[in-house]
C-alpha cells in the first residue's frame, strides 16, 4: 500500500506502483487541474510539486507528473494546482491575471504550480530565478513577456522573506494556504508509520530511477511492470567529498548536482552547464545513474563524466564491483552490466587547481532539447603545457565516446593554434557520425570541430579566435 499526502489530505492506494501520478490525480482523485499534454515531460501542463523531508526542512521541487510513477512519491507531499487554491485567487494566480499572462488557460496551472514551487524554494527572490522556475512550462498562445512580468510580480511578493522558513512566510502573507506549515510534522509521522521500501517488488529486475526516459519509451508497459524504485533509497542519494574523491549516489538527481557544494567548489561553471540539460522539472527527477544506464550516445551527463574519468560502483544486491565509465559501453545500447546490477555510486578524483573543465552542446534550441553534438574537455595545465587531457563527444558514434587519440596527442604539448588544428584532424579519424533528424554526417563532423575549438577558447582566453579557422 502506497501512502503520501496529496494537497491537504493523506491518501493510500493499492494501484500498481508503476502507475503515473498524472493518471492517479486526474482519474482516481478527480483533480482535473493537472492537464494531460505531451506525456513526454516537455510541455509542463502536468506539473506538480513534490515535497520531501531534507534534513530539518521540507524541500519542494517541480515534477512532470506524466513521467512520475507512484512508487517515487511514497511518503512525500504532492501538490496539484487545487492544493494551492484559496477562497479567492492566490497572489500567484492574480499576477497571471493582472499581466494578461493566460489566454486559452490550458497550460496556466503548470505555470502557477511552478511559481508556487519557487515561492517554497528559499531561493533569492529575483526575477531571474522566478523566470527560471518556469523553464519547463510551455505556453503556445499568450507570449512569454506577459508571463515574465507575472513571474517578476511573484518575485516581489517574496522580497521580505529572507531568513524565514518559506512555508511559514507564504502562509503568513497568504500567498499559499496555511496547511503548508503543518506538512513537516505530517511527513515525519507518515515516515514513522510507513514500512520501508514497501513499494519495492522483490525479484524485480527493472530498475527505475527518475523514470524520465523509461516512461517516454515504455509508457504502457511500465504501469504493470515489476520494478524496483530507487529514487527514495537513502543509501543511493547524496554527493559528498571523501578525501580526494567526489562520491555521487546513483539516485542523486541533476538538480542535486547543480546544488552540490562540492561541485560548486571544484567546478564553478558546472551549474551553468547543467542549465543546458533538459528543464527544471526533469532535472529535479532525472538521476545521474539513469543517464548513464540509458546509454544514449548524446547523454549530456555521460559526456561530462567521461571527461572526468568517472568510476561506477555496480551491485547485484550481494556483491559490488567497480568499472570505469569509459569501459561501460560495448555498443549501441549495450552495457557492461548484468541485468540484476544497478549503479549504486559514481566517483571521480577531484581536480587540482591546475585542472580546467568545459562542456559544450549544440541543439536545435538552447534549452529543453537533446544534443546534435555535445562535448566535454578536462585538461591539466602547467606552465602553458597540457599535462593530461580528456576530450569526450556525443552524437558522433553509436556510443558516448572518449576521443582517446586526440586526447593523447595534445598531452605533454604546449597550447597553440597549430596543436588544436592537428588535434581536430585526429579527432575526425575517431568518429563515425550518421545522418539523422539531428543533422547530416558532414554537419556533425563540423560541429565537433567547432566544439573542440570552443573548449580551447573558453579555457585559454589568450588564443586568437580568428586563427582557429576551419
Amino acid at each position: 500500500m502506497l501512502k503520501f499526502i496529496l494537497n491537504n489530505q493523506e491518501v493510500a492506494t493499492d494501484l500498481p506502483a508503476g502507475t503515473v501520478l498524472l493518471d492517479f490525480v486526474r482519474y482516481h482523485q478527480h483533480l482535473p487541474g493537472t492537464k494531460i499534454g505531451c506525456r513526454e515531460g516537455d510541455c509542463g501542463a502536468c506539473t506538480v510539486l513534490v515535497g520531501e523531508l531534507a534534513d530539518t526542512q521540507v524541500r519542494y521541487r517541480s515534477y512532470t507528473s506524466c513521467l512520475t510513477p507512484l512508487g517515487n512519491v511514497q511518503g512525500k507531499h504532492v501538490v496539484t494546482v487545487e492544493g494551492i487554491n484559496m477562497e479567492q485567487l492566490n497572489p500567484i494566480q492574480q499576477a497571471m491575471v493582472d499581466e494578461s499572462a493566460t489566454q486559452c488557460g490550458f497550460c496556466t496551472p503548470g505555470f502557477v504550480v511552478s511559481l508556487a514551487g519557487f515561492c517554497l524554494s528559499g531561493q533569492k527572490p529575483t526575477t531571474q530565478n522566478a523566470i527560471a522556475a518556469v523553464d519547463g512550462n510551455i505556453c503556445r498562445c499568450t507570449g512569454y513577456k506577459s508571463i515574465e512580468r507575472a513571474a517578476a510580480k511573484v518575485a516581489q511578493l517574496l522580497a521580505a522573506s529572507e531568513g524565514e522558513e518559506p512555508a511559514v512566510f507564504v502562509a503568513r502573507h497568504q500567498i499559499l494556504p496555511e496547511y503548508f506549515t503543518s506538512i513537516k510534522s505530517r511527513l515525519r509521522a507518515l515516515a514513522a508509520d510507513s514500512a520501508p521500501n514497501g513499494h519495492v517488488l522483490s525479484g524485480a529486475l527493472q530498475f527505475v530511477g527518475g523514470g524520465t526516459d523509461l516512461y517516454v519509451q515504455k509508457h504502457d508497459q511500465m504501469k504493470e511492470l515489476a520494478a524496483r524504485f530507487l529514487l527514495n533509497q537513502a543509501d543511493l542519494k547524496g554527493i559528498v567529498r571523501q578525501e580526494n574523491r567526489c562520491v555521487i549516489g546513483g539516485a542523486a538527481t541533476v538538480s542535486d548536482l547543480a546544488e552540490s557544494g562540492v561541485m560548486q567548489e571544484y567546478f564553478p561553471d558546472f551549474r551553468q552547464f547543467l542549465r543546458l540539460v533538459s528543464s527544471t522539472p526533469i532535472r529535479n527527477m532525472a538521476t545521474v545513474a539513469g543517464n548513464f544506464v540509458n546509454a544514449s550516445p548524446i547523454g549530456d551527463l555521460t559526456i561530462m563524466f567521461l571527461a572526468l574519468n568517472a568510476q561506477l560502483v555496480l551491485s547485484d544486491g550481494h556483491t559490488a564491483r567497480e568499472i570505469p565509465l569509459r569501459q561501460f559501453y560495448k555498443g549501441y545500447k549495450l552495457l557492461e552490466k548484468a541485468p540484476q546490477e544497478n549503479i549504486t555510486a559514481i566517483w571521480f578524483e577531484l581536480p587540482a587547481a591546475a585542472t580546467r573543465f568545459n562542456f559544450e552542446k549544440v541543439s536545435k534550441r538552447t534549452h529543453l532539447d537533446i544534443a546534435s553534438v555535445n562535448s566535454a574537455c578536462c585538461l591539466t595545465i602547467q606552465d602553458g603545457f597540457i599535462v593530461t587531457a580528456a576530450v569526450s563527444a556525443g552524437g558522433v558514434g553509436p556510443i558516448p565516446m572518449l576521443l582517446r587519440k586526440a586526447s593523447e596527442f595534445v598531452a605533454g604539448k604546449e597550447v597553440s593554434e597549430e596543436l588544436i588544428q592537428k588535434a581536430l584532424e585526429i579527432a575526425q579519424t575517431e568518429i563515425a557520425p550518421i545522418s539523422d533528424a539531428r543533422g547530416t554526417e558532414t554537419y556533425k563532423r563540423l560541429l565537433l570541430n567547432q566544439l573542440i575549438k570552443a573548449h580551447f577558447l573558453a579555457l585559454f582566453p589568450q588564443l586568437n579566435p580568428s586563427e582557429l579557422v576551419q
